[in-house]
C-alpha cells in the first residue's frame, strides 16, 4: 500500500505543519470521530433493517388482502357466477 518512506514523509510534514505537541490530540480526535461514525453507521443499519422488515410485512399484508378480495365473489355478479366469469347471454 504505502512504503515506509512515504509514511515517514507524511508524518514529517504533519509534524512541521501542526507541531509535535498537537499530533497526539489530532490522533485522539480522529479516533473519536471514527468511533462515533461507526456507532452511527451501526444505528443506521439497525434502522434500515427495521424499515425493510416493516415494508415486507406491509407488502405481505397487501398481497394477502388482494388475494382475499379477488377470491371472494363480487356482490354485483348474478347468482351462480363469479366476478371473473361474465354472465351468459340468453
Amino acid at each position: 500500500m504505502f512504503s515506509p518512506m512515504e509514511i515517514a514523509a507524511v508524518v514529517g510534514v504533519a509534524i512541521l505543519i501542526f507541531g509535535a505537541d498537537k499530533l497526539p490530540k489530532l490522533a485522539k480526535s480522529a479516533g473519536q470521530a471514527k468511533k462515533e461514525f461507526m456507532i452511527g453507521q451501526a444505528e443506521a443499519d439497525v434502522a434500515a433493517e427495521k424499515a425493510r422488515d416493516e415494508a415486507r410485512k406491509a407488502a405481505t399484508a397487501n398481497v394477502e388482502a388482494a388475494a382475499a378480495t379477488t377470491a371472494a365473489p363480487s356482490a354485483a355478479a348474478p347468482a351462480g357466477t363469479t366476478a371473473a366469469e361474465p354472465p351468459h347471454a340468453g
